[in-house]
């Protein structure tokens, strides 16, 4: 009897644990700061001791888990572990995200994104030159410079809202080159400072600052940088389902909202891309008055292909932009009501990448380009003031290489660009074409504690005018030839895996543009009257540097020391002059004897496991050899940054700062210091396959008015007041 009754226990047991309530999930991993699917994490049920392994999609699925509470402990190298009770009953959604915090390690990073890393240097980096996430989202302004004004080392130039653009150490124009995704950005932001750059920022994936060796791969000005937006407008990479993102942005400084949206779409062996996005912003409100004329208004959309073989890519892609805006006017030499400009472009993208089998030759990328820009100025009657188009033609072709030997990795590259330059209104530079050739090698060399890289570049520019005239005003306007050439050197000791000291060390060249060699005339916009110096030689000098990267596990830390050295700095000066028949102050461009030096510091310190204090500090002085010193120099500004932050949200006060500049040119207007505090909120969710990111910015909160040194608007109005930012994006794979 006993025997029966246990035995009937045991098999009520067997029984009710067969038909227990169980259910099938679903379990997705995302990167919090990127919203990415972090690929191969591990999630383990504690109570159970299962183990499961994220696929390539970041997903796994868990069949038949009984109702109950279980705690789930998820892992990757890359992330800090996130530990979380999940309670499973008929209620619990088939689908469950879990958010991971990237973590500092000491070794090289497992970055989850589309960035490479080939060596120490990519690393550091990545660390303190590059924005991303849910940090590009947070500091998304209505430019790429007003994105990246608080980076270390960082500033904008303006001329309004609209018109701006981003100067590193001091240095503008073309010494700062601007890239999407690899490919130079043409457009006039480089030689004026009402001309706009033709890039929205908001639909980019990360923003990356390039110094060193590695900018010889795209310019021969080694002492300035690069600035590479990535967006992968031509896909690399064949995604096995529909992916997107849609998004929108508001602000009331200005009353400006805009929306966006990318689809990428796989068919066999084919990836579609295609976005748009479009923008509107009224005047800007400052503490002091509205800053009349200072709207714009855009328009931006591409559409491209990809086909994916065994050896490699080729993609094809199409993009327009059209922006509409105004530079304001009131201050002297300015039209009373500002001017309106009008710039239409067009770019069509060629991309071939072929990837060898070699254990030395990793792939072979071809690039082609065909550019069309327009850019209109109309004064206050409707008159066109200034126009200038551009035809451009862009081409590179680059050899990249595995490790050999010592050698890690290394670029073999040549490029090619001709430009057809043409002028009308009333500005008197003659239509010129420049043709430029360059040849260049990038090479990273590992000696275990011992790092190396080093580049070279050889440019040949040659610069025609259309018509030459040896007896203008301004002296022979005829055909110039360069020959110039450009060397950088890194050093990087490994201290321990954790500490890094190193030193840069470059010769720089620079070819004068056109409008440094032939401008004479009258620049509506820019409110000045511009004159050209044709017997300019091209600008080159010397820089050095040196950094030490402190990488803990709770504290980074970097600091950098530069000194640039250059014989012929080109600059446009205020002279001081009036033009009487147009009113307009006189710019002369001349070649001085410059030296720029300066320092940087970051400081990301991890209190605790929730709250991080981060610190930037940027200081850069710029002097003409026996004269004074250099206009447009930016003063001590810095950043310092509270956030605590969970695995879904976040919240912050930043402290923008900046001292007085009163080091200035001779007719350079000086500035006050400044400290503005900014607050800010994210938030991320998901349903289903939807990925949502909210973030809410609560910008200059007591409303302060200040100035920025680098903004040619600066004597009629402030940077803008009190404003609410409310940014939304929706990523999603399905």
């Amino acid at each position: 009897m006993k025997i029966r009754i246990i035995f009937s226990i045991l098999l009520l047991g067997i029984v009710s644990n067969l038909f227990a309530a169980s259910k099938n999930i679903q379990i997705i991993v995302i990167d919090s700061e990127t919203n990415l699917r972090v690929h191969h994490a591990t999630i383990k049920i504690v109570e159970l001791g299962d183990v499961y392994t994220c696929n390539d999609s970041g997903e796994v699925a868990i069949h038949n888990i009984k109702f109950g509470t279980f705690t789930f402990a998820i892992n990757h190298i890359s992330y800090e572990e996130n530990v979380a009770p999940i309670i499973i009953n008929e209620s619990t959604n088939n689908k469950i995200a879990f958010y991971l915090i990237p973590k500092t390690i000491q070794l090289d990073p497992v970055v989850i994104s589309d960035y490479k890393s080939y060596s120490t240097f990519d690393d550091l980096n990545e660390l303190s030159n590059v924005l991303k996430g849910k940090n590009l989202q947070r500091q998304m302004g209505l430019t790429l410079a007003s994105t990246l004004k608080n980076e270390a080392g960082l500033s904008m130039r303006s001329m309004g809202p609209a018109p701006s653009r981003p100067v590193i150490r001091g240095l503008g124009s073309n010494r700062v080159v601007i890239s999407e995704d690899g490919i130079k950005t043409i457009d006039l932001s480089a030689t004026s400072p009402d001309h706009a750059v033709t890039i929205d920022p908001f639909s980019v994936e990360r923003i990356e600052v390039l110094r060193g060796p590695k900018v010889l791969t795209q310019t021969s000005t080694t002492i300035g940088g690069v600035v590479n937006t990535i967006r992968n407008e031509i896909p690399t990479t064949l995604h096995d389902d529909l992916i997107g993102t849609i998004g929108g942005y508001a602000e009331t400084v200005n009353d400006g909202y805009l929306g966006s949206a990318m689809l990428e779409y796989p068919i066999s062996d084919f990836a579609i891309r295609g976005e748009i996005s479009k923008r509107k912003t009224n005047d800007l409100n400052t503490p002091i008055g509205k800053l009349i004329n200072s709207y714009s208004e855009n328009l931006n959309y591409s559409i491209a292909g990809s086909y994916f073989t065994n050896f490699g890519i080729m993609g094809l892609s199409y993009r327009d932009f059209e922006l509409d805006y105004g530079v304001p006017g009131g201050f002297i030499g300015a039209h009373p009501k500002g001017v309106d400009i009008s710039i239409s472009k067009n770019q069509i993208n060629f991309l071939n990448k072929i990837n060898f089998n070699e254990s030395i030759l990793k792939d072979l990328e071809i690039s082609l380009s065909k550019v069309y820009y327009r850019h209109k100025e109309f004064e206050a009657s409707g008159a066109i003031g200034s126009e200038f188009e551009l035809n451009n033609y862009l081409g590179k072709v680059e050899l990249n290489h595995n490790n050999f030997g010592k050698i890690s990795n290394g670029i073999l590259g040549a490029e090619f660009e001709y430009e057809d330059f043409n002028i009308g209104g009333f500005v008197f530079t003659p239509p010129s074409t420049s043709t430029n050739f360059a040849a260049y090698f990038f090479e990273n060399i590992d000696l275990s504690r011992i790092k190396f890289e080093l580049g070279a570049r050889y440019n040949y520019d040659k610069i025609t005018p259309i018509k030459e005239n040896e007896n203008s005003k301004i002296g022979d306007i005829r055909e110039r030839i360069f020959n110039t050439y450009s060397l950088s050197f890194s050093f990087l000791y490994e201290i321990s895996n954790i500490v890094y000291v190193g030193t840069n060390l470059s010769k720089s060249s620079r070819t004068p543009t056109i409008e440094e060699l032939f401008s004479q005339g009258p620049h509506l916009a820019a409110y000045s009257y511009e004159i050209g110096n044709p017997n300019l030689k091209d600008e080159n000098g010397f820089g050095s540097e040196i950094f030490i990267y402190h990488n803990f596990e709770d504290l980074y830390f970097n600091l950098t020391f530069f000194r640039n050295v250059l014989s012929n700095y080109i600059i446009p000066r205020n002279s001081g002059e009036i033009n009487y028949a147009t009113f307009l102050p006189i710019y002369q461009t001349s070649g001085v004897e410059a030296e720029l030096f300066g320092f940087e510091n970051r400081i990301d310190w991890n209190i605790c496991n929730c709250l991080k204090l981060s610190n930037t500090i940027s200081y850069t002085n710029g002097k003409i050899k026996n004269e004074g010193y250099l206009p447009q120099i930016p003063p001590m500004k810095g950043l310092i940054e509270v956030t605590y932050k969970t695995h879904n949200w976040s919240l912050g006060l930043l402290n923008e700062w900046a001292l007085k500049q009163t080091k200035v040119d001779e007719f350079e207007e000086p500035t006050n210091s400044y400290f503005i505090q900014n607050l800010f909120f994210q938030y991320a969710f998901t349903t289903d396959e939807y990925v949502h990111n909210f973030s809410l910015n609560f910008d200059n909160i007591w409303n302060k008015e200040y100035r920025n040194h680098l903004s040619r608007v600066k004597s009629i109005l402030p940077e803008a007041g009190r404003n609410v930012r409310l940014l939304y994006k929706l990523y999603f794979h399905m």
